[in-house]
């Protein structure tokens, strides 16, 4: 009998939803850092974020999934991704713990997702009195996903 395989996920909030994304796709979390906007940047591009010199794009993931903007005194946190175009700044309500989970326990998304968030929701994962979404952070980072994102935002 084989050993499932555990995922560790860090996990965070974005509304009233609980989502996860591989540990070792985040580089670091930090709390709010200062955004410089962008001009004719996608609206889910929030701007830019200076990371020790590094510049960073900040994606707003409550614009990219269609969910109502974030109060005017509430501060987003930044999840630092590493992804194959460089590292991308993910911002959420706020962050989670980190789990493990047995790949074999996860499940398909929920067939009623719409939008951009049938593409970027990988799988599920039920836990008690919750479920756990992960994202693809490739694809989510992508130009594509992105400049289609303002499309439908528009």
């Amino acid at each position: 009998m084989s050993q499932p395989v555990l995922q560790k996920y860090c996990t965070f909030y974005l509304d009233k939803y609980y989502f996860g994304i591989e540990v070792e796709q985040v580089q670091e979390i930090i709390r709010f850092q200062e955004i410089t906007p962008v001009a004719l940047a996608p609206a889910v591009v929030k701007g830019l974020i200076n990371l020790r010199g590094q510049i960073v794009t900040a994606v707003d993931l409550r614009r990219l999934l269609e969910l109502p903007d974030r109060g005017e005194d509430e501060d987003p946190m930044n999840i630092v991704v590493r992804t194959p175009l460089g590292a991308f700044s993910l911002l959420a309500d706020r962050i989670g713990d980190v789990l493990e989970l047995a790949d074999g326990s996860f499940e398909s998304p929920p067939d009623n997702l719409s939008g951009m968030a049938r593409e970027l929701i990988q799988r599920a994962y039920k836990l008690e009195g919750t479920l756990l979404l992960t994202m693809a952070i490739d694809k989510l980072v992508s130009a594509e996903v992105l400049n289609r994102a303002d499309e439908e935002v528009a």
